[in-house]
């Protein structure tokens, strides 16, 4: 390596797309910044020694109180754009799962508030890239 060479931290995290069969998805809104007060997926960092599949079943559990197990989660996609986080360089791993209509939604963690809102009448404007994340996640849905 030559001392011109420089590498990025790197951050690792998951983000989850829950959807019920009524067509609504579960959204946090985020208690700090970036984006505070914004809309968001639920999701977070991967901790050491754990993978993004169990990063998201704890994260879903923490930000909203929903409990799904690994295999109700299925891995859409990896965002990766430099960018997509004003705080440096993320990378996630969003996942799906579908739950009955009327699930129980809580806000823990550093959500403010844990709502399901209707596809067809979203937030104005989704933190971070979690726009592209669901519209990702509702295509795969509907196949």
């Amino acid at each position: 390596m030559t001392q011109t060479e420089t590498f990025e931290t790197i951050r690792f995290t998951a983000d989850i797309v829950i959807l019920t069969p009524d067509r609504r998805v579960l959204l946090i809104e985020r208690g700090w910044d970036p984006y505070e007060g914004h809309w968001a997926l639920p999701g977070g960092h991967v901790d050491p020694g754990e993978t993004s599949l169990d990063a998201a079943v704890r994260e879903l559990e923490e930000e909203t109180g929903v409990r799904v197990t690994p295999d109700a989660l299925h891995q859409i996609g990896t965002w990766d754009a430099p960018g997509r986080d004003p705080r440096g360089r993320y990378v996630t791993v969003a996942y799906l799962a579908t739950v009955p209509d009327g699930t129980q939604a809580v806000a823990g963690d550093d959500a403010r508030r844990a709502a399901w809102w209707p596809l067809d009448d979203l937030p104005e404007r989704l933190a971070f890239d979690h726009a592209d994340i669901l519209s990702t996640a509702v295509a795969r849905a509907e196949r």
